[in-house]
């Protein structure tokens, strides 16, 4: 037992097994008591969200809670022992005690800032599971954008704690020093602060949703997120495509998601030797046989003679369909091609052919016709 007691660098033995034991056994069952403070703060919590899960609630604060107890009893235990007095030198003019101070001061408001963005992200999780219990999409883009938006207020302000408290900082002048190069950096940095402000304009005008399909400086695909900065979009070749929030609310966006049906417009062109009244009734049969086979898929649909010249007649087919998904007004697209198809086999009717006869003329042999063309 004497030699517990023995010194080493202004400390017993006793007081650095004491420290040490306590870290390695919380550490060991570090993962037993965050889940412990996990479960009983679970129950305050179930009173204001009642639908909260106990294991996702759990998993989102274990791991940064347990660290956040670790960090904060291996601070406290070190704390009980005496300097080293070999210790005592400086480096650059900082005596080496104040550089592990001020240390362990930016591992605890790390450590903090952590367990903070861990909450975010448990209310964020939160918000999403009510907001898609509603039809509108309005939420859901306000829950992903303010969580955003409070993650970047929270690592600013852990960046201002640890000047504060790490280093002794005076909070007020240092916040007028940032306006001023702030001022200079925004000039600087021109376009990212209008890609932030364009985020708060998309998120109150609305002009698009996270699952909207859109089309945007000839990019056609689905909104899936929308961030301070930029808007990324999945096109149909499923690639991800970043798109600045300035160009998003400075370009034309075509909201395809907000159309109310689909236009198909079909041009046939008939032959030459097709006389008016057989166009005509074509016509007739035509919108006959959209509208009464498929009146279930379309809306209106209309079939008219729109022109006439020397090559022959062309007739214009145009129908709406409700706004269905991309496979279904393809199928819709064929079925009712094919029966246009038949239609116009049915009334043996000839599409205008485009075809160029030469016609050679022989000179120099005497035994061809001179009347009768080579080709």
């Amino acid at each position: 037992m004497d030699f517990l007691n023995q010194y080493f660098l202004d400390n017993t033995i006793k007081s650095y097994l004491l420290v040490l034991g306590i870290i390695v056994l919380l550490y060991l069952f570090k993962k037993f008591v965050s889940q412990s403070i996990a479960n009983i703060l679970y129950y305050p919590v179930k009173l204001f969200w009642k639908d909260i899960n106990r294991k996702q609630f759990v998993s989102l604060l274990l791991k940064p809670l347990g660290w956040f107890i670790l960090v904060c009893v291996a601070l406290f235990t070190i704390s009980r022992l005496n300097y080293p007095q070999f210790l005592d030198f400086k480096i650059y003019k900082f005596s080496f005690d104040k550089i592990l101070e001020k240390t362990a001061v930016l591992i605890f408001v790390f450590s903090f800032i952590r367990l903070c963005l861990s909450i975010v992200d448990f209310i964020s999780l939160i918000l999403t599971k009510k907001a898609s219990l509603t039809l509108s999409r309005s939420d859901d883009q306000m829950v992903v954008f303010f969580q955003n938006l409070l993650k970047a207020f929270i690592i600013i302000l852990g960046i201002l704690l640890a000047l504060k408290i790490g280093f002794n900082q005076d909070i007020s002048y240092l916040l007028t020093s940032l306006s001023i190069v702030g001022a200079a950096v925004a000039l600087s940095a021109k376009e990212s602060l209008e890609n932030l402000i364009a985020s708060f304009i998309i998120f109150l005008d609305k002009p698009f949703y996270v699952g909207d399909v859109v089309k945007v400086n000839a990019i056609t695909g689905v909104v899936e997120t929308i961030g301070l900065r930029s808007t990324r979009i999945r096109t149909t070749d499923k690639t991800l495509v970043t798109v600045p929030n300035k160009q998003m609310v400075d370009s034309v966006v075509d909201n395809l998601s907000f159309r109310t049906g689909r236009r198909v417009e079909m041009k046939l062109e008939l032959s030459e030797k097709t006389v008016a009244e057989t166009a005509q009734k074509l016509t007739g049969k035509i919108q006959n046989l959209i509208t009464s086979q498929f009146a279930n898929d379309i809306t209106s649909a209309t079939a008219f003679i729109s022109d006439f010249n020397k090559n022959g007649i062309t007739i214009i087919v145009e129908y709406f369909t409700p706004n269905i998904s991309i496979p279904e007004f393809n199928t819709l697209r064929q079925n009712i091609s094919a029966a246009l198809i038949q239609l116009i086999n049915d009334e043996q009717i000839q599409f205008a052919v485009s075809s160029n006869s030469i016609t050679i003329v022989p000179g120099g042999n005497d035994n061809l016709p001179s009347n009768k063309p080579i080709i």
